[in-house]
């Protein structure tokens, strides 16, 4: 009888061991099957894009349906819609062009433009450019496409000594930089007159040159540069050859010198110059170009002191050579340049300018020649996101912001109008939910698709002066998404580290959940200033959440402190600290989620993250590794004087001091003590990839175990599909505790 009830024991536990078995086989075939099965072609009446006609109240978008792609047309007007043409007709006309059957319920007319009566398209199909009037059915073939010169990479800054002549508003002049001077040259007479004689090699005279409204004056910058870095990478597989090649990018990086701009004027009749002082702009990290006022007496332009604690914009007499502040901004830490908006009124008088001043992102009324704001348009503790459209003459801005409605999401997006006065203001897109809405010219609809993590897109037309619906245009249908055992991310809020403040993110789990399993946590992590990067909107697939939850992982995402849009001290905590990261904040709210849930094992915990996220994730380990357990870090900035100049002086500031060194992923390699999978592709162009070979030094010297993963030819990446593979048995390893699956048992 003993041996009976240990036989029964044993039988227990098996079963019972291979009912919470993770990480199989089956787990894997099921997470990469997802790709497929929760794609977005599954998500019909979805996807609306769309595109207003001229200046017209009608527009086109293309309607997903079952059967395939539909181009409707909408007059908003009659409040009706239709096919912006005949499907089946086009189709024929375009098979019997190219010799082949074209699939009128797929077709795919790329860079669509719509004539204003709505009968002439303009489209690319087959790499060539077409025309087709839809009422007498003509189809054009306008020859092959030409493709377009390839553009510079944007980390290359231009040097402005390449253009053309700028011709002067009368028509009399063109204007042009030789041997590194401004030339006038009277377009009749073709007679040349230099205007500058200062101009040299190491300190020329910008290409970019403004006239002034009356014809009578000029503008450009002279501008003093200086030596570029770059950096070099070896393209160990190229595609073309058996050698490797060698490549280099210009790479600014933090403390670099960079150019200095002083803005000029000269007399084109005369020939007198306007140089002026610089004692407003002596620090430069950036500056812009110079802009006329229209009465021609002088020019504006912006001001970035390097550092970024100050902001100007200055205006300088063409007739006294003095510059003047109209708007300075300081901070003690940053002036957040990226959330610029400047809109100058007509009446020369008066400017909107955009501010974090109080706190928040907010809209003020400027007054010009006092260089003081009249008053403050939008307040609150909310946040301005994007000025739409300045309407002068209705004195009327139109603008979306989040956080305005405090009993949801603060992070959401919706679209307001209010008047210059501050008064009036209006929320146009009144449902709950993640906007995103495309104006007409005038104003008077605006298209709105909304929804939220958890509900599909709906579509609807509203006017654009009270946001009441006009009419409904499409409500996403995702039937075929439930069918396939598509769920919803959770969104669960919970107290960041001071314990009083909400921290907003998501929780994923397997299609396959059962809450009487116990379930380790990974954190899918890009935690950074200058956005919020936890999803809003409906989202059938998450790439880098959806899949790998399927291996026995509950996996989650959260937005701390440290990231932008709640507060301006919310953001703040970033600053001279990425290494924060706010971790403290993330590891609240995961054992916040832990302590509801008790299928969240909070002492299993991975993280993973590419780019800023793959700097974090490795910071995660090093730092807090009783509460992190292992990471996969991508293409990480792991030393910010190794990244891009922007990006770490306006967080990390100028110049380049300790905290610098007590950020770095290299400095702090020697703490490792958790599994850590570094990841890089070797043509990494945003990112160094020799940041990342610097932690990789810094572990063999120290003697750690890690492992890495160099992706040939790959650039900017999390790993792609032989890194994503890598990842997901990297944690089925280090979180389940098991031997992942074979690769050649998956089929993937």
């Amino acid at each position: 009888m003993k041996n009976n009830k240990l036989l029964f024991s044993a039988f227990l536990f098996i079963t019972s061991t291979v009912s919470l078995a993770q990480g199989t086989v089956d787990d894997y075939k099921r997470a990469y099957s997802l790709r497929q099965k929760f794609n977005a072609s599954n998500v019909y009446y979805s996807d609306v894009t769309p595109s207003w006609i001229d200046s017209t109240n009608t527009f086109w978008y293309i309607r997903k349906t079952p059967a395939g792609k539909i181009y409707t047309f909408v007059d908003a007007n009659k409040k009706n819609k239709s096919d912006l043409f005949n499907h089946k007709k086009l189709a024929k006309k375009l098979s019997d062009a190219i010799g082949r059957e074209v699939n009128s319920d797929n077709l795919d007319l790329m860079n669509l433009a719509v004539s204003k009566g709505c009968d002439t398209l303009r489209f690319i199909f087959n790499s060539s450019n077409w025309i087709y009037t839809s009422r007498n059915g003509n189809l054009i073939n306008k020859g092959k496409v030409i493709m377009p010169s390839k553009q510079k990479h944007w980390m290359e800054v231009d040097n402005e000594n390449e253009g053309e002549p700028v011709t002067s508003p009368d028509g009399k002049y063109v204007a042009f930089v030789k041997n590194h001077n401004i030339y006038v040259r009277n377009i009749s007479t073709s007679k040349e007159k230099q205007l500058s004689i200062d101009g040299t090699l190491s300190n020329y005279y910008s290409v970019y040159i403004s006239w002034s409204p009356d014809s009578r004056k000029v503008a450009s910058c002279k501008i003093r540069p200086v030596h570029k870095r770059y950096v070099y990478y070896v393209e160990s597989s190229p595609k073309d050859q058996l050698q490797p090649k060698l490549h280099k990018q210009e790479y600014a990086k933090p403390g670099d010198e960079l150019p200095f701009r002083v803005p000029c004027i000269y007399d084109v009749n005369s020939g007198e110059s306007v140089i002026p002082s610089t004692e407003l702009f002596s620090q430069q990290y950036d500056l812009s170009y110079p802009v006329w006022n229209d009465d021609s007496k002088a020019i504006t332009f912006e001001y970035n002191q390097r550092g970024h604690q100050v902001y100007r914009v200055l205006e300088l007499s063409s007739e006294t050579g003095k510059v003047r502040t109209i708007v300075e901004e300081a901070h003690d830490k940053y002036v957040n340049y990226t959330r610029h908006f400047r809109h100058d009124l007509k009446n020369g008088k008066e400017m909107i300018w955009m501010s974090e001043r109080d706190n928040w992102n907010h809209l003020y009324m400027y007054d010009r020649k006092e260089s003081k704001p009249t008053h403050q348009i939008t307040k609150g503790e909310w946040y301005v996101r994007e000025v739409i459209k300045v309407d002068e003459e209705n004195k009327h801005i139109y603008f979306s912001a989040n956080g305005v409605q405090k009993d949801e999401d603060p992070y959401f997006i919706r679209y307001y109008r209010i008047d210059f006065d501050g008064n009036n203001m209006i929320c146009l897109t009144p449902d709950k939910g993640q906007h995103k809405a495309w104006f007409s010219t005038d104003m008077k609809y605006l298209v709105d698709v909304y929804s939220t993590v958890a509900d599909a897109p709906i579509t609807v037309l509203r006017n654009a002066n009270d946001g009441r619906i006009v009419m409904p245009i499409e409500k996403a249908n995702i039937d075929k998404l439930l069918e396939q055992g598509w769920k919803a991310p959770e969104v669960f809020v919970a107290k960041g580290r001071d314990n009083k403040t909400d921290m907003w993110g998501l929780i994923v789990r397997p299609t396959n959940f059962d809450p009487s399993k116990k379930y380790p946590v990974i954190e899918y992590i890009y935690q950074g200033p200058g956005d919020q990067y936890v999803p809003k909107s409906f989202m059938p697939y998450n790439w880098w959440m959806t899949s790998i939850a399927e291996l026995g992982f509950v996996v989650v995402m959260v937005d701390g402190m440290g990231t932008s849009f709640r507060s301006r001290e919310f953001e703040n905590v970033c600053y001279k600290n990425l290494k924060d990261a706010a971790l403290p904040d993330h590891i609240a709210w995961i054992k916040a989620a832990a302590k509801k849930y008790s299928y969240i094992d909070s002492e299993r915990v991975g993280i993973y993250g590419c780019s800023a996220g793959g700097q974090e994730s490795t910071n995660a380990v090093l730092l807090y590794p009783e509460f992190y357990k292992a990471a996969y870090s991508a293409c990480g900035c792991h030393d910010n004087r190794m990244d891009k100049i922007w990006w770490n002086e306006l967080w990390m500031g100028y110049p380049i001091g300790n905290q610098y060194i007590e950020c770095s992923n290299v400095e702090n390699a020697h703490l490792l003590s958790r599994p850590l999978m570094l990841v890089v592709g070797e043509m990494d162009d945003n990112v160094d990839p020799s940041s990342t070979m610097q932690v990789v030094n810094a572990l063999i010297n120290n003697n750690k175990d890690f492992e890495l993963v160099v992706i040939p030819g790959a650039r900017h990446t999390m790993g792609e599909n032989f890194g994503e593979h890598k990842r997901y048995d990297f944690f089925v390893k280090h979180l389940l505790e098991v031997n992942p699956p074979k690769w050649n048992e998956i089929g993937y």
